[in-house]
């Protein structure tokens, strides 16, 4: 790996700021941020990301790499968690196999983020249109995650079936496409397009310039949420802290191997490695409570922003795209 790109990364302000985050757990600091504001920094981030993208789909249009784009985003977002599942089957029951497995289909919006940060210290471009494969990677997992549920859940008393006719489908899609910040992302990302430059000009101040001070106050919070929950994570044993590290890789590589296939550019390709790579800890962690209630959160939720997320944030991010220059090269 070139070792001046991950210490690039590393000494990125907002990455920085995630480090003092779990240095104050870990020192027993009593730096504390008012919980209502983590829940407004996640909001004005994903308004920020979606309206930007918006932007950018509308100046730029749609193509066939666009298109192609968004397909094989969708089809990641599939794909994944079914071998995923069957993968996390090997030591672990169907409910909690099936909720790690959504999770890990699904995406980190803030992964995606500091992505972009690492790519803007490089000077490197990236397109407008990611943002919207990021919306499309929330949904399908959670869907797919349900219905590996569904199928290979054994058989349940006469009590429980009942409770299974009450199972509403319409109730999980409500959740998977209307959760908040799935809802507030795409709306984000219509209002761009609609709005256009007239908009971007309007909005520029509030959605770029305060942008990354705001995303250094969100990865203080993480961090020191991260903190937290590795103590959750000693009980876990070594296979999903292995999977936690492993399967982020994997899932990157392939995506990789389809942005080569599909011809993004280097910046693209690195966001969709992110993409495939991260895993969520809010839409699908506030589904699978909802609809999966057998499986245990501290697992999930524990092993994406304790595990995942920060290794995404310090080596994942400059790995991938160590990666991505030698097969372009």
């Amino acid at each position: 790996m070139n070792y001046s790109i991950l210490l690039s990364n590393i000494l990125n302000p907002p990455v920085l700021f995630f480090f003092l985050g779990m240095l104050a757990i870990f020192l027993q600091s009593d730096l504390e941020i008012p919980q209502p504001l983590p829940k407004l920094f996640s909001l004005y981030l994903l308004l920020a990301i979606g309206f930007k993208g918006g932007y950018e789909i509308e100046e730029s249009g749609i193509n066939p790499e666009i298109a192609l784009t968004l397909l094989a985003a969708i089809f990641m977002a599939s794909v994944v968690p079914i071998y995923s599942f069957f993968i996390l089957k090997l030591k672990l029951d169907v409910y909690n196999a099936a909720a790690i497995a959504a999770t890990y289909g699904s995406i980190s919006a803030v992964t995606f983020i500091t992505a972009q940060s690492f790519l803007k210290v490089l000077n490197i471009d990236s397109s407008g249109h990611m943002v919207a494969a990021l919306a499309l990677m929330e949904s399908p997992a959670i869907i797919v995650g349900i219905v590996l549920v569904r199928f290979f859940a054994k058989s349940q008393s006469d009590t429980e079936a009942g409770e299974a006719e009450k199972f509403s489908w319409g109730e999980v899609f409500r959740e998977a496409f209307l959760n908040g910040s799935v809802f507030l992302l795409v709306g984000s990302v219509f209002v761009g397009i609609l709005t256009g430059e007239k908009g971007w000009e309007k909005l520029h101040p509030f959605t770029q310039d305060i942008f990354y001070g705001v995303l250094s106050f969100f990865l203080l919070d993480m961090g020191m949420v991260a903190a937290r929950r590795i103590k959750d994570l000693s009980n876990t044993g070594y296979f999903l802290i292995g999977f936690g590290v492993l399967m982020p890789v994997i899932n990157a590589i392939i995506g990789i191997f389809i942005s080569k296939l599909i011809g993004m550019s280097e910046g693209n390709a690195l966001l969709f490695a992110v993409l495939c790579g991260s895993a969520s800890y809010i839409a699908v962690p506030a589904a699978m409570r909802m609809t999966v209630p057998e499986a245990n959160p501290s697992l999930y939720v524990s092993m994406a922003l304790a595990i995942t997320f920060p290794f995404n944030i310090i080596v994942g991010i400059p790995l991938y795209f160590n990666i991505i220059k030698t097969i372009g090269g």
